[in-house]
Parts: C-alpha cells; sequence; structure tokens
C-alpha cells in the first residue's frame, strides 16, 4: 500500500495531513529513451490487476470479494466520531483542517482489498498493460465511469489529477514520485500510459500511480480550485458517496449516490451499503463518550481502555441496546509512540534518548491503568512477520556491515533492542538507575549542591523535555510519566492544548515530544513511504516528525524498495527495523491485537471479518429490523 492510500484511509476519520505532488519534467514532443516501448521480444501484461509479488488471488471473472455479504441490504445511517473541529473540505494540504471523510468521493485507478497483501484490482480502469520489466503501464478506463455530476472520467482527468499532485503539496510526496516517475501521456479518451524512471525499483510503481486519486478536472475549473490552499467547496468525485450537508466544524454528512456508476462491479459489491455516513465532531474524548451513550452517533472504535474496561455499564448497554465486540485484526501494530524531536540538542545524544525511554514504565500502567488491555509496541512491524528479533542472521549482517559507519552501537552484535521492563510499581528503580547512569556519562550531572535536583549539562543548561499532549485522557498516563522523569533529574512538564494548535506546533516543529499525526507503524509490503516517514530528505515534513536524518537509514529504505521476493523483503526490513529501533527517538506505547468496538445495535457484519480492516464504512451493514426495535423502544432516534 501507498503511502497515499494510507494517507486517504486513515483520513476516513483522522483528518488527512495531505497529499503532495511529484515535479515530473512534462513529456517532450518526441518521447526519450525513457518513454520507448518495451523490446520486441519482451511480452506484454494485460490484466485486471497487478501484484507486487505472485499471482493476484482473485481471476478476471470473480464475482465479488470473499469477506462481503453479496446481498447486503442498502440503507440507513452510520455515524461517528472525530476530534476538533474543521474548516476545509481539501485534506491535501497543509492550509485548514480537512473535513473526515472529505475524499470518500474520490476513487483511484487501482484499488486494494482487505484480505490480501501487495494486490491492486482494476476500479476506475478496466485493465492495465505492462511489460514483464514494469518500465510503463497503459491504464484502460471503464466507458462507463462516471463522475457523481454525470461527466464521463477520462484520461485527461487522470493526466490533470496527476499534474496536480506534481505540482502541489507535501514536499517529501513530490521527492518520492519524482523518483519514481519519467512521465504521463494521454494516448486516447480512455486510455493513459505512465513511464517510469530507468533504474527506479519496479515492484510497486504501477500500484503508485494506479493508486492516486482522480480528480474531475471540470470540477477544478469550475470551483477555480487550487490544490494548495483550503477550500469551502467539497470535490466532486466518481465514488459511491458524495457530499450531502454540514455544520462547520460540528458536523458533516456524506450521502450514497443512487446512480453510482460502479455500483454493479464485482470489487464493489455487497459494500458501500449505508445510506448516509454522518461523523460527529467534539471537543474531547470524554465528551464524546458521553454523546455515544445518549445516542447521539451510532459507532464507536473504543481507543479508551478505563471506558472499555469499566464504564460499559450504561442503561443502553445493560438492556442490549449497545454491543461490545472484540474482532480480531491481522494488520501490523499502529506504531504508536512518543518520539523525540531530534532536531533540539537536548535529544543528540541516544544515551540521553535512552534514558528516557527508561523511565516510562508501560507494565505498571497496562495493569494499573489499562486493565491489562494492551501489548507493548516493539517493532515498527510489530505483530507481523517483518518485526526483527534476536541477533542479526548471516543475510542482515551481509545488508548492515557495509553500512557499519552510520550505524548505532551494536546493532551488528546485539539483539534487537526492545522496550525496557519494568516491575510493578510506577517508579522502576532499577531501571531508574540504569538511567541515571547513562544521563551522567552523556554529561548531563546533578550537582550534589543543587537545590532543584535539576540534571544540567556542562554549560549550565538544564535538560528540560516537554511533552506536549491535546488529549485529555492521555493526562493519568503522561502525569505519572513526568513524574518518572522528574524524578531522574529531567525538568520535564507536562503541556496540554487544543487539537488545532497541536496540528500547528507540529507543522512547525514545535515540540520536544510527542504523539506525531501519522502514527510510525508500516506495511507488509513496505516501499516509498518509508522515505516520507524515515528518510533524510523528510526531515521537514510532518510525516517524519521526528526529524530522523541517517545515511545508514537512507540505504536500507532505498534496499527495501528495490526487493524482488517475499524473502528479500523480509529480510531487508528486519535490517531496518533493527537500525530504526537502535536509534530510540522513540518511546513505544502500546497496541492491541483486536479491535474494540462498541455500536448502537443496528448494524450486522460478516461472520468472518477480513484481517487488514475492520470495514465499518466498508462492507458492515444497517439492520433495518433491529433499529426498528430499537426506535420502538424509544430509546434511539
Amino acid at each position: 500500500m501507498t503511502l497515499l492510500h494510507r494517507t486517504m484511509q486513515a483520513g476516513l476519520l483522522a483528518m488527512a495531513a495531505g497529499v503532495a505532488a511529484v515535479p515530473v519534467s512534462a513529456w517532450a514532443q518526441a518521447p526519450g529513451p525513457a518513454a520507448q516501448a518495451a523490446p520486441a521480444d519482451e511480452a506484454t501484461i494485460v490484466a485486471h490487476g497487478v501484484s507486487v509479488f505472485g499471482e493476484l488471488k482473485l481471476p478476471a471473472d470473480f464475482p465479488h470479494l470473499a469477506y462481503v455479504n453479496p446481498d447486503a441490504p442498502k440503507g440507513g445511517e452510520i455515524s461517528e466520531w472525530a476530534a476538533g473541529g474543521f474548516d476545509s473540505y481539501n485534506p491535501f494540504t497543509i492550509k485548514g483542517r480537512g473535513a473526515a471523510l472529505s475524499t470518500v468521493m474520490l476513487e483511484s485507478l487501482l484499488t486494494g482489498t482487505a484480505d490480501e497483501v501487495g494486490a491492486a484490482y482494476c476500479l476506475l480502469c478496466e485493465t492495465i498493460e505492462y511489460p514483464e520489466s514494469r518500465d510503463w503501464v497503459v491504464f484502460n478506463l471503464r466507458p462507463d465511469a462516471r463522475f457523481s455530476d454525470g461527466t464521463p472520467v477520462t484520461a485527461d482527468d487522470v493526466l490533470f489529477s496527476y499534474e496536480q499532485l506534481r505540482d502541489k503539496g507535501l514536499s517529501s510526496f513530490r521527492t518520492v514520485l519524482a523518483q519514481q516517475v519519467a512521465g504521463a501521456e494521454v494516448l486516447d479518451d480512455r486510455r493513459i500510459r505512465f513511464t517510469f524512471t530507468p533504474d527506479y525499483p519496479r515492484r510497486d510503481v504501477i500500484q503508485a500511480v494506479g493508486g492516486l486519486p482522480v480528480f474531475s478536472q471540470a470540477d477544478f475549473d469550475r470551483n477555480d480550485r487550487d490544490l494548495s490552499d483550503s477550500s469551502s467547496v467539497p470535490f466532486v468525485g466518481s465514488g459511491p458517496y458524495v457530499f450531502d450537508s454540514a455544520d462547520i466544524g460540528r458536523t458533516v454528512v456524506y450521502r450514497r449516490n443512487p446512480d453510482y456508476w460502479g455500483r454493479d462491479l464485482p470489487i464493489n459489491v455487497g459494500r458501500h451499503n449505508f445510506d448516509r455516513i454522518r461523523v460527529e465532531y467534539f471537543g474531547d474524548y470524554e465528551t464524546a463518550f458521553e454523546a455515544f451513550k445518549a445516542g447521539e452517533y451510532t459507532f464507536r472504535n473504543e481507543a479508551s481502555s478505563i471506558i472499555w474496561a469499566t464504564r460499559y455499564n450504561f442503561p443502553a448497554f445493560q438492556n442490549g441496546h449497545v454491543v461490545k465486540e472484540e474482532l480480531p485484526s491481522g494488520e501490523v501494530a499502529s506504531g504508536q509512540a512518543w518520539v523525540m524531536n531530534l532536531r533540539r540538542p537536548q535529544f543528540q545524544d541516544p544515551r540521553v534518548r535512552e534514558a528516557i525511554g527508561l523511565a516510562f514504565n508501560f507494565e505498571w500502567a497496562n495493569e494499573t491503568l489499562f486493565y491489562g488491555l494492551y501489548e507493548r509496541v516493539d517493532s515498527f512491524w510489530d505483530n507481523s512477520p517483518l518485526e526483527a528479533t534476536g541477533t542479526p542472521s548471516a543475510d542482515e549482517l551481509a545488508i548492515l556491515e557495509p553500512l557499519a559507519a552510520d550505524l548505532p552501537a551494536g546493532v551488528l552484535t546485539d539483539e534487537a533492542v526492545t522496550a525496557p521492563v519494568s516491575g510493578p510499581r510506577q517508579l522502576d528503580r532499577q531501571n531508574l538507575r540504569k538511567a541515571s547512569a547513562l544521563l551522567d556519562e552523556a554529561g548531563w550531572t546533578i550537582d550534589p549542591g543543587s537545590r532543584d535536583g535539576m540534571r544540567r549539562n556542562a554549560n549550565g543548561e538544564t535538560l528540560r523535555v516537554e511533552l506536549l499532549n491535546e488529549s485529555q485522557t492521555f493526562d493519568r498516563v503522561l502525569n505519572p510519566y513526568v513524574e518518572n522523569l522528574r524524578a531522574l533529574g529531567i525538568d520535564a512538564v507536562h503541556t496540554r492544548i487544543d487539537d488545532a494548535q497541536m496540528e500547528s506546533r507540529l507543522r512547525r516543529h514545535e515540540f520536544d515530544m510527542t504523539n506525531p499525526s501519522q502514527p510510525l507503524g508500516q506495511d507488509l509490503i513496505p516501499g516509498s513511504g518509508l522515505q516520507q516517514f524515515f528518510g533524510s530528505a523528510s526531515t521537514d515534513d510532518v510525516f517524519n516528525a521526528m526529524g530522523l536524518a541517517n545515511p545508514a537509514v537512507d540505504r536500507l529504505i532505498s534496499l527495501v524498495e528495490a526487493a524482488t521476493t517475499q524473502e528479500e523483503l523480509t529480510t531487508r526490513v528486519h535490517a531496518l527495523d533493527r537500525v530504526l529501533r537502535a536509534l530510540r527517538f522513540w518511546v513505544p506505547q502500546w497496541y492491541k491485537p483486536m479491535h474494540t468496538v462498541a455500536y448502537w445495535d443496528i448494524f450486522a457484519h460478516p461472520d468472518e471479518q477480513p484481517p487488514f480492516a475492520l470495514g465499518e464504512l466498508d462492507f458492515w451493514w444497517y439492520d433495518a429490523d433491529k433499529a426498528q426495535r430499537l426506535k420502538e423502544a424509544g430509546v434511539l432516534r
């Protein structure tokens, strides 16, 4: 999955941070060498999709996805909540705050599925053509593809969309696509060809361009849109949902398009079942929970362990009107963590970073605060086979040894770094002693005559760390952590700000430690998105929140992108994971290997959930009989 896909999917209920463009030269009148057709002896593949490794799971004539209910009824409404507010319908820019689901009406040429890794199937396109070398790809658009205003989706719209993304947006995304794409050319109304730059790894370049959203050029012209600016006008797209209404900053509603051109496609059968999707905004987590209890919205993906364990005791739940479910998840763990801003001088020494990590007692927090619900995050690929374990294998060492000069200490010889284990008391004295020794070695010492007991360096500067937080529910976690840091002699403070301030400060990199806007967990087939999260060229971007710039990491990312087999990919990701963890720029938090959801008993879902998606907005459906019973009981409007 490309980072663009991740951004759009995460943006269903989390505001998308934006998608950037790629500065690619326009095609010349006569194609150059990079644009030449495949050699005569290289066969052209015509297919209904493409897979990174091996064959597609679904044949060209598949009737529907395996995990959907093909007979799911259409109708009803599902409603969820989001934090803060919004003032724009354009999430592809850092200007303004895009509304939740503001990309829901946009489709792409290719789309993935929730039960297959690395595969992309035709959506707006009918077939794709490409040589075995994957030096180029031609997308053949479906003749019946239409935008919601009734105008056809053409190759010109696809080219226009590519050019918009190429020229505007986040710098890291422009950089990535600049490396991938040499150019694009409209062949006729329904055919467009992308040519890829020489020597760039070909593994998932087709999926990358096939995953770009397709805008309506007429919509842009009609509304004088600028993709780099905020917008008060929702996009016109070709997807199953269109904008319905909004109360700016408070509520946004989308409705199912009854004339959606693609409703009968096999890839869409049993999906997009709700007539309306509503998102209600609340200022904080507690207020949102109280609103759910009152029936102001109907579906909740519960992220608070204390609420999950102790507060589902309200009348609607006790009477069976609200359902709690734990559903399995095969997704890579989120990579939730506090990151340290490596742009700040106090975090330059890895011993300081390790000491700060030792002060967080997950075991105490999990037992005391989280009711044992969570597991500790150790890896950027936790809950997957891509997580590095033990000492480096011979194949990993072959990759890592040439990079030794830029590797953190111990990577070549030690076991993969894992989060420290603490004892049952909030302040683990053994870890405190380790952390104290590390800080002393790093030159941050406590003067025996000091009245405040804070650590200072040789210049008399205090070791100060501000932990930035926008969530009231995180107070109970952060305050004990700050106490532990202060016991260590660190001048730690917990600063809570509102959601808008947090977004602004993250964009300007004005923080010491905080949760990044995009969690650091990665994909099962990671590719160019790694450059945005961990690459040296992305230190000015929001995705690389910690400002990581390391030549060994850059080289490992390029090797991961170039992997051509699953075995090769796994080995290279193990090596990268090992190095990232040894850099200790994060304090890993926790994850659940399941979805914990609560909803008013008006919905249904397939008995067998797919491994890689919860899918409540995708393949769940509204149960009219259940809803009628709740209405007759007077508990739901």
